[in-house]
């Protein structure tokens, strides 16, 4: 999935580490996410993400 990791940390700001995907999928929503960045997270693997670093790691490999 080609999303944009400026675009996608943009939309993650507030969210407290470690997070669910759950959690994330939520503040993203908050925060008004294209499209594109809601698809790529709404697919990530449900565990919890330690930094969003590894949230973007995990899209990069979708």
């Amino acid at each position: 999935m080609d999303v944009n990791p400026i675009e996608m940390q943009k939309c993650l700001g507030g969210v407290h580490y470690p997070a669910s995907k759950g959690d994330i999928v939520e503040q993203a929503k908050e925060h008004g996410a294209s499209k594109d960045v809601m698809g790529a997270l709404k697919s990530l693997p449900e565990k919890n993400y330690d930094s969003p670093a590894a949230i973007n790691k995990e899209v990069g490999q979708q």
